[in-house]
């Protein structure tokens, strides 16, 4: 699966646009402009996620993609908030995650034009500063508080529960639904139908559902929206398991695992430490690299574990070939190794050390900073078990980026979790200073003795992270 990085140029020659999807579109953008500031995200989301992809809009040899229009669009609609409005701004300032995101991205785009020096690429990495860039920074102004939070996650609920029924369909019928509208046809490997949906790939549909269900876990024991949690979570492993893929299911597994260690949740430090040096023991006793782990990866007996194994492993060995711009030559590194699924080594062998490393740098400080805002919010469980969520979809796509690219909608799914880490992290921070006792050698937190004068009429509730 080669990622949509490499296919500049590519795509249709024409303008591919369904009349029903341009209907939607269009419907979609009128919504943006009249509803308030708080319902803007939710045409957005919708209209992403549940139109195809490949919908295409071909201006000059331009490609408009239905989801980059509608970024646009929703740029223009925020620059007006911000313009007739005192606030907008993104919830607590720009902060590390921001900066390691906009540096991944830009540092990957000026490589690969560096690295191909063609016209193509350029017009590829300037769509993609829309899709990316634009998608990233719109999600983290719209979403402002707890209940721009909670509202995200009922429209992401409502998106897997249509979702599910369709890939359900899907297996039953083997028709996709979505191939009328321009969806992509049906998947089958080795006889075994493996649903998408709306999705690219059943791959990236199934790691959406992984991703999701950790969310749809806090929203329940957050204790709002139960309704919307419960079909969330339904519908997310009804999508995960109509997938028929070993990525998403391994990513489900991990996401399920994390939620599972909440007990331990103050004894993460000497874990991590365990799991390092286990690590490290592995990779000095076993016969092969510890990546080579990898390959072993195969829950439905038609994985290509190996395929991913040996990604990783032609690009730790070729370092010296990509570290500063990346490369074009993976190609020859060995069989379908043009086949770039993973994320780890797609933002290595396309942007070098830099864009790599801000990438990892992403990944750790919004670790960092779920850790520093469920320190903050201790002693209100809901609160504390909606950041351990956070958290485990975190762990979901550490998973699976081993395994997959994102290049469909699935990305915005990306964008949308590190801007509630954001908000989580900038809402942990108004809370109440707490009065700390220490009773026969354990700490126990106390109630609050200083409130904040916006929270004067609202303690620590559920409005508040």
């Amino acid at each position: 699966m080669e990622p949509a990085n490499f296919r500049f140029g590519g795509g249709s020659a024409e303008t591919m646009l369904n009349p029903a999807v341009a209907v939607v579109m269009i419907l979609a953008i009128v919504a943006m402009f009249l509803l308030r500031r708080k319902y803007v995200i939710v045409p957005l989301l919708l209209t992403a996620f549940l139109t195809p992809y490949g919908e295409v809009v071909v201006v000059g040899g331009v490609h408009f993609p239905v989801y980059r229009i509608l970024v646009l669009f929703a740029l223009v609609r925020v620059l007006f908030l911000r313009c007739t409005s005192k606030g907008g701004a993104a919830a607590g300032g720009f902060n590390s995650i921001d900066w390691a995101f906009a540096l991944s991205y830009t540092f990957g785009a000026v490589n690969f034009v560096l690295l191909y020096m063609e016209m193509p690429a350029l017009i590829n990495k300037l769509g993609g500063f829309v899709d990316t860039m634009g998608g990233y920074f719109i999600l983290r102004l719209l979403i402002q508080d707890a209940e721009d939070v909670r509202r995200v996650l009922k429209v992401f609920a409502a998106v897997a529960t249509i979702m599910a029924v369709t890939m359900v369909g899907e297996k039953a019928t083997r028709q996709n639904v979505f191939q009328y509208i321009g969806g992509f046809p049906l998947e089958i490997r080795e006889g075994t139908i493996r649903s998408h949906g709306a999705f690219e790939s059943s791959i990236l549909a199934g790691t959406f559902g992984a991703a999701v269900f950790p969310l749809f876990v806090g929203l329940w024991k957050w204790g709002r929206s139960k309704v919307a949690a419960f079909f969330g979570m339904i519908s997310a492993t009804i999508i995960v398991l109509t997938s028929g893929s070993s990525t998403p299911l391994g990513a489900y597994i991990w996401g399920v695992l994390a939620l599972f260690f909440w007990p331990l949740r103050k004894k993460m430090r000497p874990i991590r430490w365990a799991i390092a040096i286990t690590l490290l023991g592995l990779h000095l006793v076993m016969k092969a690299p510890v990546w080579a782990l990898i390959a072993r990866v195969d829950f439905t007996g038609s994985s290509s574990g190996y395929h991913r194994y040996m990604l990783v492993d032609n690009c730790i060995r070729h370092f010296t070939d990509w570290w500063l711009l990346g490369t074009k030559d993976y190609a020859n590194w060995g069989w379908d190794m043009f086949d770039l699924c993973d994320e780890y080594v797609v933002r290595a062998l396309t942007g070098g050390f830099l864009t790599f490393f801000f990438f990892i740098a992403i990944i750790c400080w919004s670790f960092g900073k779920i850790g520093t805002a469920r320190k903050l919010a201790a002693g209100n469980r809901k609160q504390e078990w909606l950041l351990w969520a956070l958290g485990a979809s975190m762990l979901a796509h550490v998973m699976a980026y081993f395994g997959i690219s994102f290049f469909d909608q699935t990305q915005v799914e990306w964008f949308m979790l590190l801007a509630i880490i954001s908000v989580a992290v900038s809402q942990a921070k108004r809370l109440p200073a707490l009065r700390v006792e220490k009773v026969d050698d354990s700490w126990s937190a106390m109630s609050p003795t200083l409130e904040l004068p916006e929270l004067a009429t609202q303690r620590v509730s559920g409005r508040i992270f």
